[in-house]
């Protein structure tokens, strides 16, 4: 597998877990796009509005290409303000992957970069597309639990739900009786 095979194959499995999160948002309305749904007040427009953020960060500043736009400050990524709409973030987010999908075609991935909040903060192109990458995953996990929790919805087609009812009854029994051997 040449560089570009692996940089092509890398960046492909960031878009197609970046529609998995989009596909997500499909058939809610605001209310329940922005709805707090942890104590900690993770959304699914506020996880798409990080993943964003922080794409446009990794494969923007970090290489000396940064974003053209503003992005939000740090600590206020994860949340939609009254001013920014769900298809405001939505094409942000598409924008951004415009923006990396130039830089990960200009660069190879041995193109050095700097991360200046991370203890080793001197990277390549193919660290950060693989920290991104695991970054986008894990969120995606939190988009799926997020959806599930609101109507059901279950795997990246959001019309695909379960059969209806709770399907918690035989492994809480089993989490409840347990007993290490």
């Amino acid at each position: 597998m040449t560089d570009d095979d692996l940089k092509t194959h890398l960046h492909g499995e960031l878009r197609w877990i970046g529609d998995a999160v989009l596909a997500k948002l499909d058939g809610l309305g605001e209310y329940d796009l922005r709805r707090p749904l942890t104590d900690s007040g993770t959304n699914l427009l506020g996880l798409v509005k990080h993943l964003s953020t922080w794409e446009a960060r990794y494969l923007g500043e970090v290489f000396d290409r940064p974003f053209p736009e503003p992005l939000p400050a740090r600590g206020t990524d994860m949340w939609a303000t009254e001013r920014e709409s769900s298809a405001d973030i939505v094409d942000r987010y598409r924008r951004v992957w415009a923006h990396s999908a130039a830089t990960v075609t200009d660069l190879p991935l041995d193109a050095p970069g700097r991360v200046p909040w991370w203890p080793e903060p001197d990277v390549t192109l193919f660290a950060v597309l693989v920290h991104l990458l695991t970054e986008t995953n894990r969120h995606a996990g939190h988009a799926d639990i997020l959806r599930e929790q609101l109507d059901g919805a279950v795997g990246v087609d959001t019309a695909a739900r379960p059969a209806p009812g709770d399907r918690r009854a035989e492994p809480e029994r089993v989490a409840r009786t347990f007993r290490q051997p």
